[in-house]
């Protein structure tokens, strides 16, 4: 077994009030099995060997630890150890077990208990590949309001938000640093490391990661656990083989029984858009790729032209099977008269999600003349990605002096997008 150099920490030492139960929080029952033991599971299916601690309340140790080494995975080296009355205090008992080798840690709440491990594995690659902080967040898609006493102040601009999630990775030595300078209590690692110093970039995060903390989210979780244990027992009455469940109502074990069959096949889809727009007569603004171009001539359309943003659209949409932008938007609609591209993309991004799909990356390319997107592709790789919440890379092509793009007459865009389901 090659030597682990991640380790994952899983807080579970909180006690959960808000959740109206006895038992801490990470011990409560969920399915087979309890929250923490569907967070160790997450953890335990990452694509490589990694260091496991488990932090959890002192008298919860010694019993933790027999039932994680009674189902742990080979692969994993685990370490359960008590954790502190603050959050921060947990985290700290977990650094202090890390073996020598290990170059990146992951720290979960034991709280989002349905992490998927692929999330898991592209935080750890992150890390790796950027060398700082690592954090996975979703698109914020309510209105937020800033408020005093029961007053609005302000619309805050929720382009600029993320709802951040876990795991957070980051380098060991910047984390524990972090940990040695931190002067007050923190909400989140991020936060703390960021406070030392730290750079922290936000990653595409997973809509199954989210947070149990009130009766609500705990019967959110039961239903999708009761909706894969469903579709785990009718594949079984076709014919695969299932693990006989346990026949006393003893209280869960940590780990629950590995499931053997998956309720369906879950695989990604791949959509393709194409948008085409005139270059107007007037002096309409160009906007493409989600960005004003000044200077440069615009193009035509209901909207604000950008075919860019319109390709995406109709790659999203085309992979989660919705239709197109003419079937979604429609050109008779007023209320998008001189609309950019960025309403096009935030409404589209939330009818893929209420699809059921999460957006694993999106490209584009742009074919015509102009403008030069070379010294502003950065900058529009960087909008276009904080709108679809997803990595987005963006190119462009001449056509050689060939067709309508080669007269100079219009822009064209192609996109292809990749979802995942959720």
């Amino acid at each position: 077994m090659s030597t682990p150099s991640v380790a994952v920490i899983v807080v579970a030492a909180g006690s959960g009030t808000r959740l109206g139960r006895p038992e801490p929080k990470a011990f409560v029952p969920l399915g087979d099995g309890t929250l923490l033991s569907h967070a160790v599971r997450g953890v335990l299916r990452m694509r490589e060997p990694v260091q496991l601690v488990v932090v959890v309340p002192a008298e919860r140790v010694d019993q933790t630890r027999a039932e994680l080494q009674e189902g742990a995975d080979a692969s994993a080296e685990l370490v359960v150890v008590a954790g502190g009355e603050l959050r921060q205090d947990s985290v700290a008992a977990g650094l202090a077990q890390l073996a020598p080798e290990i170059g990146i840690v992951l720290v979960h709440d034991a709280a989002r208990a349905l992490t998927p491990a692929l999330l898991f594995d592209e935080v750890a690659a992150a890390v790796r590949t950027r060398g700082h902080g690592v954090v996975p967040g979703l698109p914020v898609v309510d209105t937020v309001k800033r408020v005093a006493d029961g007053r609005v102040v302000e619309t805050v601009d929720r382009a600029e938000l993320a709802a951040v999630q876990t795991p957070q990775g980051f380098p060991r030595g910047a984390l524990e640093r972090a940990y040695r300078l931190a002067g007050g209590e923190f909400t989140d690692d991020a936060a703390l490391a960021a406070a030392a110093g730290v750079q922290v970039d936000v990653v595409p995060g997973d809509v199954r990661a989210f947070k149990i903390t009130v009766p609500a989210d705990l019967r959110r979780a039961e239903q999708l656990v009761a909706e894969a244990g469903a579709g785990a027992e009718a594949s079984a009455r076709e014919g695969v083989s299932a693990v006989q469940r346990h026949a006393d109502d003893a209280e869960p074990s940590i780990l629950p029984p590995e499931p053997v069959a998956e309720p369906r096949v879950l695989v990604p889809r791949v959509g393709t858009g194409v948008d085409v727009h005139a270059f107007a007569d007037d002096d309409t603004p160009l906007w493409l790729a989600g960005l004003e171009w000044p200077g440069e001539r615009g193009l035509a359309g209901h909207s604000d032209g950008d075919a860019a943003s319109h390709a995406i659209c109709d790659a999203l949409l085309a992979a989660a099977g919705l239709g197109d932008v003419g079937r979604i938007f429609g050109t008779a609609d007023p209320e998008l008269d001189g609309a950019h591209g960025e309403v096009f993309l935030r409404e589209t991004v939330r009818r893929v999600r209420e699809a059921g799909f999460i957006v694993g990356n999106v490209s584009v390319q742009l074919v015509g003349n102009r403008p030069k997107l070379a010294p502003r592709r950065e900058e529009a790789e960087a909008l276009l990605s904080r709108f679809v919440g997803a990595p987005v890379s963006v190119s462009a092509t001449t056509s050689d002096g060939l067709g309508f793009t080669g007269r100079g007459e219009g822009v064209a865009a192609i996109a292809t997008a990749l979802l995942l389901p959720a």
